[in-house]
């Protein structure tokens, strides 16, 4: 583990806190991020981050991997040679990337005067801004599969969010046509599997859309969200992919000029004040 704890402590040292949206503040005697700045990033303990790179911690989880390469915004290439030192194997080919690069991480951060998250092919939501926590909710406080967009929306409705009846039917025909396309990308995944037979199982209308065999790619929409601190607002809802990664990118903006327009505005100034940082 020696290999790891060096990996780690000099990957966390060069990370400055401008980069994932903190203050450096005073008395720093090191350019990079604290332990405990980086704890509160992968949601990790500070004693536990302090025994792996003590190398005290043995046989760290892929969660807490991955977790901790999204917080340190390492590379692809970086992110299967930690898994590896720490005695776990990296992501295999044929299993649904859900690794946020660097490139990635700096859109969520410049792109904070519009509400952005990005979710997996899957449709697993992954990392948010402010803003969007502020229009749809905070997702983290939703666990397992209500993390994901897909089950949510065949499950549990869209509350909050109002679509005109023949887009409503678009979108759930899209969601599952998007769904089928994952699955054939990703054979390997044994949570995709899992997800589209709970789906079956449990959801009539998701089964009805599955016996269509459509495969496609969600692109576009557009909603009303309802219940935000401002009132209703109506947003197109755009889905930029990312090369290579396989992530979606999902973006909502609103006419310049118009009510909405100004509404996301004032959101963006009065809604954010008891909403933390940003999904990680």
């Amino acid at each position: 583990m020696d290999e790891f704890a060096g990996v780690l402590r000099a990957w966390r040292e060069r990370v400055s806190p401008a980069e994932v949206g903190l203050p450096a503040g005073p008395g720093r005697r090191t350019a990079g991020l604290r332990r405990e700045e980086l704890s509160a990033l992968a949601g990790i303990s500070v004693d536990y981050i302090v025994r792996l790179e003590q190398g005290r911690a043995r046989n760290p989880s892929p969660q807490l991997l991955r977790a901790l390469a999204v917080a340190l915004r390492l590379t692809d290439q970086e992110r299967d040679h930690l898994y590896r030192v720490a005695g776990a194997a990296p992501p295999p080919p044929g299993v649904v990337p859900r690794h946020i690069g660097p490139g990635v991480q700096r859109i969520v951060d410049r792109l904070g005067d519009v509400p952005l998250a990005v979710f997996s092919a899957a449709h697993d939501i992954l990392l948010w801004n402010p803003l969007w926590a502020a229009v749809n909710g905070d997702p983290s406080a939703l666990v397992g599969d209500d993390r994901n967009l897909v089950w949510r929306h065949f499950t549990a409705g869209h509350d909050g969010t109002d679509f005109d009846e023949q887009h409503e039917e678009e979108f759930a025909s899209d969601l599952a046509a998007d769904l089928r396309a994952a699955v054939g990308r990703y054979p390997r995944d044994d949570e995709l599997t899992r997800l589209v037979a709970r789906l079956r199982s449990v959801s009539p209308e998701f089964e009805r859309h599955w016996a269509e065999a459509r495969v496609a790619e969600h692109r576009a929409s557009r909603k009303t969200v309802t219940r935000t601190p401002v009132g209703p607002i109506t947003v197109d809802c755009d889905v930029l992919s990312t090369p290579g990664g396989d992530l979606r990118i999902v973006v909502y903006t609103a006419a310049p000029g118009t009510e909405d327009a100004a509404k996301l505005a004032l959101l963006g100034v009065t809604g954010l004040q008891t909403i933390g940082t940003s999904g990680r």
